[in-house]
């Protein structure tokens, strides 16, 4: 069997699509994904919750324990984090992690990588580096950090909000871990990043967020008279996507 970590390939990247439950997860790997990883946001939202504040550990941790079996494997969104966490998912039956930095300081959360590393040495630890996401980027740090991650043990590197073509292919070239970069609309594409060399690409909070949007237009239709979208799923396919007893 492909474990998860060589399911990152040069020329033909881990497509990773993000759930937020049990039935978008089930869904995604009936469609064939071979691994489904976490969204932050999504979780935290459908529990009410802030994102990036590390108020949905116990939500995430829950789900990982759900999934467990369901898909080949499930990777974590485990935010900042902690080692307890990550161990804790490792724990739940999580093939890997992400950690984030927050752009805070970079020393430290290379630390806990290591220290992750110690105590779940079989968990893939994806360490994201927050220079490129809700600011203007600087590539120069960011390499930085990426080296910094990769050296502390980090199985992979990733940057949300990165681009450009040249600055992805910097990054790539900057380590030997697989680089991991969040799908765009518009300003991505998997063939494009594949050619960079990219080994992972994420969906993030695409999913959950192309829900919502799906939700509202809906009801909007059903209000005023205008056509539903086909193809939706049916009551007993969702049903039985989430019925953990069945497993």
């Amino acid at each position: 069997m492909t474990t998860f970590a060589e399911l990152h390939r040069t020329g033909d990247p881990l497509v990773l699509p993000n759930a937020w439950d049990v039935a978008s997860a089930h869904c995604l790997v009936e469609a064939g994904f071979p691994a489904v990883g976490t969204t932050s946001l999504g979780v935290a939202a459908a529990a009410g919750l802030p994102d990036g504040v590390g108020a949905a550990e116990a939500a995430t941790l829950e789900l990982v324990r759900n999934l467990a079996g369901l898909a080949a494997y499930v990777t974590a969104d485990i935010e900042g984090g902690s080692v307890s966490a990550a161990v804790a998912a490792a724990e739940a039956g999580a093939a890997g992690v992400n950690v984030e930095d927050a752009f805070g300081p970079a020393e430290p959360h290379a630390a806990m990588i290591r220290s992750v590393k110690r105590e779940a040495p079989g968990l893939f630890v994806n360490a994201r580096t927050d220079t490129h996401w809700l600011r203007t980027g600087d590539l120069t740090e960011t390499l930085r950090r990426v080296r910094l991650y990769a050296d502390a043990g980090a199985d992979g590197v990733f940057v949300p909000g990165l681009a450009d073509p040249a600055d992805v292919a910097a990054v790539v070239a900057a380590v030997d871990v697989p680089v991991n970069i969040l799908f765009l609309p518009g300003r991505t594409t998997v063939a494009g990043l594949a050619e960079l060399g990219v080994r992972r690409i994420s969906a993030g909070s695409l999913l959950f967020r192309a829900a919502l949007a799906a939700t509202l237009r809906t009801a909007l239709a059903v209000r005023d008279g205008a056509d539903v979208d086909a193809g939706l799923p049916a009551y007993a396919d969702v049903n039985a996507w989430a019925d953990q007893s069945a497993r």
